[in-house]
């Protein structure tokens, strides 16, 4: 078998997942030192056939590990694992290998195998993963609703925790925006917790999907999630704080991502906000960016530049332009999004004048202001 740690381009047959899901269950053996293993050894089969010596002198294994490999018994769990998922249409990814999500495979301690059912891969180019309290005020709604509308425009996979609050909501909003969203769960994909959610979880299998690192059986326990939240920082390209208690789920979520070197942004709150001392906290103490909409997001990932400049926009008919709002707007649709010191510097009008004539642009619905003193077309 060729060694995870490459990509691993043919489907694994079930002997060898089997091997892998065992590693997972060696008493006192985590994701690092199975890691160690592999490469040591190359493949799993390797490891369970190793002599006690030959563990022994890897690295970080020592005597009591490779104890506990050499008397690890795990075929009957292992095979009722496989059968659970045979039966529920599981899918197990291993690090390393084909399917895997590619943004977490580089977290050090990332899971060596997931367990993921649902319509959509993991490969996505871009992944926002979104967390937030439990009780969000109607301030927090109104974010997460604004900010799955401009994510609507860049097919992004949208990352959360199925919990109560900001994460139901982004799920949810998330499904209205037709956008892929994964649900990352604290036990096996044998229940839903909360159960209140069992709706919401069986629409995301149709628009995305349910991940675990646990085995059926495992139930939603308090240490278990850190560890989720582990996952749901290593799978993005940034995690969005949208409102945070000053201790909680999501500052852990945020601490783990910055140790990962993963962007975190956060939306600020009124200082007197139970519901937003945790992000003010983070902005506060530089260990997330500011945002105050969507597209705030989108140019700090400069995802912007990837769409499509339009081509060939023309006023309607029934607006008539003058010659300056003319080249004005011109210039808008060669530089969409447009910021206005290239407006004044090349049309060569005053800055009160092109103010002047920006906002007769945007009333008629041909332009819109962006963050930043940025211009854009208004499309339908």
């Amino acid at each position: 078998m060729q060694a995870c740690g490459q990509l691993v381009l043919h489907a694994m047959n079930e002997a060898e997942l089997l091997q892998h899901l065992g590693l997972t269950l060696i008493p006192q053996i985590g994701d690092i030192q199975i890691g160690i293993l592999l490469k040591h050894f190359g493949s799993p089969a390797a490891v369970f056939s190793a002599s006690a010596k030959a563990l022994e002198e890897v690295p970080g294994i020592g005597t009591v590990r490779a104890a506990a490999i050499r008397h690890c018994n795990v075929q009957h769990r292992v095979e009722a694992e496989w059968q659970f998922m045979q039966h529920n249409h599981i899918k197990v990814l291993v690090k390393g290998c084909q399917g895997y999500p590619p943004k977490l495979e580089h977290c050090i301690d990332a899971p060596h195998v997931l367990f993921y059912k649902g319509s959509s891969d993991l490969l996505n180019k871009r992944v926002v993963s979104v967390v937030g309290t439990r009780s969000p005020s109607l301030y927090g709604k109104d974010r997460v609703v604004e900010l799955m509308e401009v994510l609507r425009q860049y097919d992004v996979l949208v990352v959360s925790g199925l919990a109560y609050g900001i994460d139901t909501m982004a799920h949810k909003e998330a499904l209205k925006n037709k956008l892929a969203t994964i649900g990352v769960l604290g036990h096996g994909l044998d229940k839903i917790y909360p159960h209140s959610n069992r709706q919401l979880a069986d629409e995301m299998l149709e628009q995305g999907g349910l991940l675990s690192e646990f085995m059926q059986g495992v139930k939603p326990e308090k240490q278990n999630f850190p560890r989720r939240n582990r996952i749901v920082s290593g799978m993005a390209d940034a995690v969005v704080v949208v409102e945070s208690g000053s201790k909680g789920g999501s500052l852990i979520t945020a601490d783990i991502a910055n140790s990962y070197n993963k962007d975190v942004l956060a939306y600020p709150g009124r200082v007197t906000d139970p519901s937003s001392k945790g992000c003010n906290q983070l902005i506060r103490n530089h260990k997330a960016n500011l945002i105050t909409c969507g597209q705030d997001l989108v140019e700090f990932l400069n995802w912007a530049e990837d769409l499509p400049k339009p081509s060939n926009v023309q006023a309607p008919l029934a607006v008539s332009l003058s010659a300056e709002e003319n080249a004005i707007f011109t210039l808008i649709i060669k530089n969409d999004p447009c910021p206005v010191d290239l407006l004044t510097n090349v049309s060569g009008l005053n800055p009160g004048l092109v103010a002047a004539h920006l906002l007769s642009l945007e009333m008629t619905g041909l332009i819109t202001s962006l963050p930043g003193k940025l211009y854009g077309i208004r499309h339908p």
